[in-house]
């Protein structure tokens, strides 16, 4: 956030803080939420070059407003369900670590 909006708001009796501050996350459940993100983000991204969410959930057994879930971040989405519908389209480990790596 800008500093000026910042300061703007504080003065106005706002709180800014972060996410994590809000919800009180420790650094090790920040880090797994930015993971589950940054994953949703790669597989959406993935998936539109090669094929539907229908198409996908087919592949998985499951069904497109579950595909839907997993690329918005939904937080009942596991990782395991992330990591697998990323190899289905096509995503190899080494991508997956990449996309892990390059968190934080």
């Amino acid at each position: 956030m800008d500093e000026d909006k910042r300061r703007s708001l504080e003065a106005k009796g706002w709180k800014v803080g972060t996410v994590s501050e809000f919800l009180a996350l420790t650094p090790q459940e920040t880090t797994l939420v930015e993971i589950k993100l940054a994953l949703s983000r790669y597989l959406k991204e993935r998936r539109q070059q090669s094929m539907t969410q229908a198409e996908l959930a087919d592949k998985l057994n499951s069904s497109q407003p579950r595909v839907a879930n997993a690329e918005n971040g939904d937080a009942l989405v596991s990782i395991e369900l992330l990591i697998r519908a990323m190899l289905a389209t096509g995503v190899t480990p080494q991508e997956i670590g990449q996309v892990i790596a390059q968190v934080g």
